[in-house]
């Protein structure tokens, strides 16, 4: 059994026990959450797609730990100008697994 469902904004498929980063989530860690943007659920070959979501479908999803990513460089150049410029970025995310699908 999985879902596509939205979270913050992208769409993720998960499955049951499944771990994944999402942007930094206003949760603690250690506590639930709930997501009910459900787009699709397949359960055993029966798939059930929402027009936009499922009805009555949820993602229960346990707070594991909040942290940063890699460090993404961003590098501007313009050639014969002299000019280039270095800067660097790292994300903050929330790696969250999930305990339930119900839909």
């Amino acid at each position: 059994m999985y879902a596509i469902v939205e979270i913050a904004g992208q769409q993720f498929k998960v499955e049951k026990d499944s771990k994944l980063y999402v942007h930094r989530l206003d949760a603690e860690e250690g506590s639930n959450i709930d997501f009910d943007k459900v787009l699709l659920v397949d359960n055993e070959g029966t798939v059930n797609v929402g027009t936009p979501t499922v009805k009555g479908a949820k993602i229960t999803a346990k707070v594991l730990s909040h942290l940063k990513g890699d460090k993404v460089i961003v590098f501007k150049k313009k050639r014969r100008k002299g000019y280039q410029k270095r800067n660097g970025h790292r994300q903050y995310l929330t790696q969250v697994q999930v305990e339930s699908i119900v839909g």
